[in-house]
C-alpha cells in the first residue's frame, strides 16, 4: 500500500473532496471506501457530511457523494 505524504492529513484530504468543482456545483462524486478509511476515517468522512449537508450511498467498493440534499431516488 502507497504511504501517505506527511503533507496530506485527514483534515486536507476532506477538505480536497469538498473543494473540487463538482461538489462546488451540487453535484456527484465519488471516492474508494478503501481510501476513505485510509486517509481520513469512515467517522470523519461521516461527520464531515453531516457539516456539509451532504448524502452518500455506499455500493460495492465506492462512496457515491450527492454534495446536496436533494432527495434520492432508486430507479432501478
Amino acid at each position: 500500500m502507497a504511504q501517505i505524504p506527511d503533507y496530506l492529513t485527514p483534515e486536507k484530504w476532506l477538505e480536497q473532496i469538498t473543494s473540487c468543482g463538482e461538489a462546488h456545483k451540487g453535484g456527484v462524486i465519488k471516492r474508494q471506501i478503501r481510501d476513505v478509511e485510509r486517509l481520513a476515517g469512515r467517522g470523519a468522512f461521516l461527520d464531515m457530511l453531516d457539516r456539509k449537508g451532504f448524502q452518500a450511498v455506499e455500493n460495492g467498493r465506492h462512496f457515491v457523494i450527492f454534495c446536496n440534499d436533494l432527495p434520492i431516488r432508486r430507479v432501478r
